[in-house]
Formats: structure tokens, C-alpha cells, sequence
């Protein structure tokens, strides 16, 4: 057994003895075990910013501010899911719930979101990631305003697609900003949290059609549609308060302002000249070119340049794919109709439910906010998505004999496991989703390649907004089935295929594709560096 151990780590235990009393001279290239030995270095010196701080505060102060992308979108998918089984709504604008209509009135924000990716990937790069912000949630807002406000199904089409613009451009800048700002240690909780924020939108958006609901005029679903405002503007008036992307400023010539933005919020004492901050600028030097390919909108070869950028445009197109079409689509957009489909035929009831279901997968999403810096990218996401299979199954067996809702006890079973399956998705990828393509992608390629990620996201979702309503309507629970036969296909690319970066600054992150098995040198590195901090506890 000791030798096989020694053997998995032969090639990352040489290279860590041939460095460790010798590190390279500013300028020189690190391979990515001397970038780890350095960034342990850094911090025994300078451990970065205490959690309770002053700066600390003022880090998730902007992390709020970022948070108003994220609840855009998950206000307008639960307000869409909620509002579609009211009858006021449907009796309006002559719709059912499911079919045809409801898919176009779905698919318009889906279509507006794609096109969302070409202000997505121009302005970040051009004008930084705060003006991209702005920009998106000012165009978000005159939707809102116009679907609230439609007298037309014409009209609502038309606030529908302006918001899916606003949010799929917000989104994608957002994902960036937090992903260059934060420090590496922390990373994940970061990102999570963001990605999280989807629920709180989604929260507020359930909890106020509870009341909403029980209204017989036309405000019962044009209320929630105008409280959509609120996320869009808290960005839009706090965010150039923040401070601006230090990895954009280094790339536009402004090297001094991004070291005191890394200073602030990464140095224990606020230090630019801290080993930590030196280290820091030293990798964003080496790898983000001033005046690069990331400045012409058009240029998305950054994606696909290199076997290294191809898979990192694979890792991309995986996050974006299976995030969308794990399960989790049918149940945010069509929770109320499941459960009408379930037995629970009272409309209340149903928005209620709707209701708890936010608030059970928001603390999914934290928690797994909160563990994926400690256990994570790979594992986490292939707990999850084993668990969603099980639950699938289950799921499919508990309705598919009780769609008359007769038997009570299966019913409330089937809803039980429905719920479940969103906390334990919500858990597993709702953080990566934020997290694991922001911090793959390179400096060059990142807003391009996060808008990318938005249009697999989309695209996917298209077999949501569109095939859901009419899969309903046509084969009802066995859709349930199709999911779980997905979800097992989903686990047997991750395990073979997801890279693990915990720990790692993204510029480390950059090296690591640079091997030629990536994921297998990651799951070394970790091992090693598991290795390394079990020997320093033992020989204390």
C-alpha cells in the first residue's frame, strides 16, 4: 500500500522537493505546486482578512450589492411559475398553464437572454465589470416595467424579452466581478452565496403571491411583477460604489489601483506591498495581457485557441447543460402545476407550497455555499447528483399512481421527495453554477466565455420553457423518468471529467489545464497538499 501511495504521487512529490528550497525569480514562471508552496508562504505571513473585520464587512456589503443579479432571476422564473397558475392571469390573457402559449410566454425570456450575451460579452471587457451591471439592470427595469403594465399579450412579450436581456447580461458580469475580487480561500462561499441569491428573489416573489393570489383583479399577477424592480435597482444604485474588477484594471493599465483593491480586501493589515498582494500581482502580470484579444467583442477565440481552452470550454458547456437539465427546470418554472398534477388541487395551497419550496432549497444553497471551499468542487457535485437520481426515481414511483390525488398519505410522500430534490440540487449545484465557470475560465476568456455559459444555460433551457408545457400535458409523470436516465448520464461525466480547484487562485487554475490530464493532476495536487498539511499536524 505504501508503495502505490508513494506512486500516485511520485510526479507531484518531485517536483515539490526540486522547489521547495528554491523559488523562482520574479518574472520566471511557476508550475502550479510552486505557486501552491508560495501562496502557503504568503499566508503564514499574511493570512488575509479576518472574517469580522472592517474590510470584511465592506466585502459583503459589495457582495449584496452583486447579489441584486442574481435575485433578478430568480424573481422572474418563480414569479412566471407562480403567476401562470393563477386564473386571474390566465382568464386575461387566455391561457391554460400549460400547451403552446404558455411555452412562447416561457421561451420570450429565454430568447431575450440569449440575446443578452452580446452586451455580455462586450461590455465587461470594454467598459468594466460595474458598467456591464448597470447597464443590464437599467434594461431589466423598463421590462419589468412594461410587462407589468401590458394590456397585450404583444406587450408582455415584449417586457418579457428586455428582461431576459437585462438578466442574462447582469448575471454574467456579476459572475465575473465576484469571481476577480474575492480572495482565493474563499472563493466558493463567495460565488455560492451569489448564485444563492436566486432564492431570495425566488422567496419573495412565492411569498408575495401568497397574498397576492387570493386578490380577483389584475393586480393579483401584475403586483409581483412590478416588485421584480427591486433587485435591478439596488444594483443599479449602489453598485458604482463598489470597487471596480483589480484583474480589469491591470488589464486597462491601472496596475496601482488594482494592488490597493487586493490590499483592501485581501491583506490582513491592508498592506500593498504585503507578500500576499505581491504574489498576487505577480500572477495577474504573468497571465492578463493589456490590450488583449478580450477587448474586441467579437473575438471568441480565446475559447477555443488551445487543448487547454477547449476544455475549459467543455467545463463550461457541462455547468450550463447539466445545471439546467438536471430536473431542476420542471420543477422552478412548473411547481405549482406538479402539484396540481399531485392531488393538490386548491390554489392557496399550491402557492404556499410553492412558497416553502423557496425557502427550503435557499438553505440548500447556503449550505452548500458554505462547505464547497472545505469539501470541494468534484465531490460535492457528485454526492448530489447521485442523490437526485435516487430521489427521481422515488418520485416517479410516488406520482405516477396517484395522479387522481386520492391517495392522500402518497400525495404529501411525492411532495415531500419533490422538495427534497430541490434542497439536495440546490445544495450541490446551485453554488457552482456562479462558482466553477468563473473561476476555470482565463482572465482573456472570461467574460466571453461566462457569456458563453449563458447561452448553453439558455439553449438547455429552451427543452424547458418549451418542451416542459407540452411534455405535461402529453406523458405527465413519466417526464420524471427522462430526467432521472439524464441524471446518471450527468454523474459519469463529472467523475470523469470535472476538474477540482478548490483552493487554488484562478491564475493556479490556469496551469492546471495546462497538463495533459487535467482532472488527474488536480485530484494529485489536492492529495498532495492533503498530504502536506496531514504531516505538518502530525510533526506538531
Amino acid at each position: 500500500m505504501a508503495g502505490s501511495k508513494d506512486g500516485s504521487h511520485s510526479s507531484i512529490e518531485k517536483e515539490r522537493h526540486e522547489h521547495s528550497e528554491t523559488v523562482p525569480v520574479r518574472g520566471q514562471p511557476r508550475t502550479p505546486m510552486e505557486r501552491q508552496i508560495a501562496l502557503k508562504a504568503a499566508l503564514e505571513v499574511d493570512p488575509g482578512v479576518s472574517r469580522f473585520s472592517w474590510r470584511a464587512f465592506q466585502m459583503y456589503l459589495v457582495t449584496l450589492v452583486v447579489c441584486g443579479c442574481s435575485g433578478d432571476s430568480g424573481f422572474d422564473g418563480t414569479v412566471m411559475g407562480g403567476i401562470n397558475s393563477m386564473l386571474q392571469y390566465q382568464q386575461y390573457f387566455g391561457m391554460t398553464g400549460v400547451g403552446a402559449k404558455t411555452s412562447i410566454v416561457f421561451g420570450i425570456f429565454t430568447i431575450g437572454s440569449l440575446c443578452g450575451t452580446i452586451p455580455a460579452s462586450y461590455l465587461p471587457d470594454k467598459f468594466g465589470r460595474r458598467f456591464s451591471m448597470f447597464f443590464a439592470n437599467v434594461v431589466l427595469c423598463v421590462g419589468a416595467v412594461l410587462s407589468a403594465n401590458a394590456k397585450s399579450q404583444s406587450m408582455f412579450l415584449g417586457g418579457r424579452f428586455l428582461t431576459g436581456v437585462g438578466s442574462g447580461c447582469a448575471g454574467a458580469s456579476a459572475k465575473s466581478y465576484l469571481a476577480e475580487i474575492t480572495p482565493p480561500q474563499s472563493r466558493g462561499a463567495y460565488l455560492g452565496f451569489l448564485n444563492s441569491f436566486y432564492y431570495v428573489g425566488q422567496m419573495t416573489a412565492t411569498g408575495m403571491m401568497v397574498a397576492t393570489g387570493k386578490f380577483q383583479s389584475e393586480m393579483s399577477w401584475r403586483l409581483p411583477l412590478y416588485i421584480q424592480l427591486v433587485p435591478a435597482a439596488f444594483n443599479l444604485i449602489f453598485i458604482f460604489l463598489c470597487p471596480e474588477s483589480p484583474r480589469w484594471l491591470h488589464s486597462v493599465g491601472k496596475s496601482d489601483q488594482a494592488r490597493q483593491v487586493l490590499a483592501k480586501f485581501h491583506s490582513s493589515n491592508g498592506n500593498p506591498k504585503s507578500p500576499l498582494v505581491d504574489l498576487e500581482m505577480e500572477e495577474i502580470e504573468e497571465k492578463i495581457e493589456i490590450d488583449g484579444a478580450d477587448k474586441t467583442w467579437w473575438d471568441f477565440r480565446p475559447l477555443f485557441r488551445t487543448r487547454a481552452d477547449r476544455y475549459r470550454a467543455y467545463m463550461v458547456i457541462l455547468i450550463g447543460t447539466f445545471g439546467q437539465l438536471s430536473g431542476n427546470g420542471l420543477i422552478t418554472y412548473f411547481l405549482p402545476i406538479l402539484l396540481q398534477d399531485a392531488g393538490i388541487t386548491n390554489q392557496n395551497r399550491r402557492l404556499t407550497l410553492n412558497f416553502v419550496n423557496s425557502v427550503t432549497s435557499y438553505i440548500g444553497a447556503l449550505s452548500g455555499s458554505a462547505v464547497v471551499d472545505r469539501f470541494g468542487r468534484r465531490k460535492i457535485l457528485l454526492t448530489s447528483t447521485a442523490m437526485i437520481s435516487c430521489i427521481l426515481a422515488i418520485v416517479s414511483g410516488l406520482i405516477s399512481s396517484n395522479g387522481s390525488g386520492s391517495n392522500a398519505v402518497q400525495a404529501n410522500a411525492g411532495i415531500t421527495f419533490i422538495f427534497l430534490f430541490m434542497v439536495v440540487f440546490s445544495f450541490g449545484w446551485t453554488p457552482m453554477q456562479a462558482l466553477y465557470p468563473a473561476e476555470v475560465l482565463s482572465y482573456q476568456a472570461r467574460a466571453k466565455g461566462l457569456a458563453f455559459l449563458n447561452i448553453c444555460s439558455q439553449v438547455s433551457g429552451l427543452i424547458n420553457t418549451f418542451g416542459l408545457p407540452v411534455a405535461l400535458e402529453k406523458i405527465g409523470w413519466k417526464v420524471y423518468v427522462i430526467f432521472m436516465v439524464w441524471d446518471v448520464f450527468e454523474w459519469i461525466v463529472i467523475y470523469f471529467f470535472v476538474v477540482e480547484t478548490k483552493g487554488l487562485t484562478l491564475e493556479e487554475i490556469n496551469e492546471i489545464f495546462e497538463q495533459p490530464s487535467p482532472r488527474v493532476y488536480s485530484e494529485q495536487l489536492q492529495r498532495e497538499a492533503k498530504h502536506s498539511r496531514d504531516s505538518e499536524t502530525s510533526n506538531a
